[in-house]
């Protein structure tokens, strides 16, 4: 009795289950194209690539003032004394440790890069989330997903992807 039970609570709650699953209507956005067709995506990461140029100059400049201290105290190593000699090595030491400390000072797990693109980016991620939100709601859409995040996405009718209508709904053209 039992497992007739146990059964037929089966059977109703996997029916419920797909009957609830056919009512949501699905859409997909691929993000990569809404975002190379964002003018304003492009701008900022020019802006970007503009910074982190000019920072990783920096960087290989004082890298490079690094490798000068070591090629001439390895020249003139065996004229100096051993307190030049230490002097010399703690002024290499220190040089390249300035190197790192702007390393990660730019481009670090929470450095300047990562606060610049966060101000930048995030912005625009905004705005295309709220063209979604709008847009999901206009046309009764429960779920929206990225086709271009999601690996197991085989096949996709493109009747189902609003890529398009998210940008218009941005005004990009």
């Amino acid at each position: 009795m039992k497992k007739i039970l146990f059964c037929t609570l089966f059977l109703v709650a996997l029916s419920l289950g797909t009957t609830w699953a056919k009512d949501q209507s699905v859409a997909y956005i691929d993000l990569q194209y809404i975002l190379k067709n964002l003018p304003q995506y492009e701008t900022a990461n020019d802006q970007l690539a503009m910074i982190s140029k000019r920072w990783q100059k920096e960087i290989e400049a004082v890298e490079q003032e690094a490798r000068i201290l070591t090629q001439n105290y390895q020249t003139e190593q065996i004229f100096l004394t051993d307190d030049m000699r230490r002097r010399r090595e703690e002024e290499i030491v220190k040089k390249e440790q300035e190197a790192m400390e702007l390393k990660r000072k730019y481009f670090g797990q929470d450095g300047e890069y990562f606060k610049k693109r966060e101000a930048l980016i995030k912005p625009i991620q905004d705005e295309i989330y709220t063209a979604i939100q709008g847009l999901a709601e206009e046309k009764r859409i429960d779920v929206v997903k990225d086709r271009s995040a999601d690996p197991a996405l085989i096949y996709m009718s493109s009747k189902l992807d609003i890529s398009d209508q998210v940008l218009q709904k941005m005004g990009a053209k």
